[in-house]
């Protein structure tokens, strides 16, 4: 399994089809990924552990385990942990591209625009 590390944790691909990609992300404790957006793809989060708050267009959405949110393309999203342990969530990707190159930095903690 690909698995990519990044200053706010990992992530490990579980999955890489044509029409889908599945990721088990990891988010460490106090970390957020960047603020960004996609322009050929969907996602949709489903949290397994932890606790985070999700940054979706002008809206914060808390989450903790259970829940799951839909990520339209085109809509400027992140998510951070805010609890003491790792928020752990899958991510589906829906759409016709699925490279790394498709995300958009808006803001980001670790000088990566």
């Amino acid at each position: 399994m690909e698995r990519g590390d990044r200053p706010w944790g990992y992530y490990v691909v579980l999955a890489d089809e044509e029409d889908h990609k599945v990721k088990r992300i990891v988010v460490r404790p106090n970390r957020r990924l960047s603020l960004q957006r996609h322009r050929r793809r969907d996602e949709h989060w489903f949290v397994l552990a932890g606790e985070g708050v999700i940054t979706l267009g002008d809206r914060e959405i808390t989450v903790g385990p259970g829940d799951s949110v839909d990520i339209p393309r085109g809509t400027a999203h992140r998510i951070a942990a805010v609890g003491k342990e790792d928020l752990r969530y899958i991510e589906v990707q829906r759409g016709d591209y699925f490279g790394e190159d498709d995300i958009e930095r808006l803001e980001d903690d670790y000088g990566r625009l």
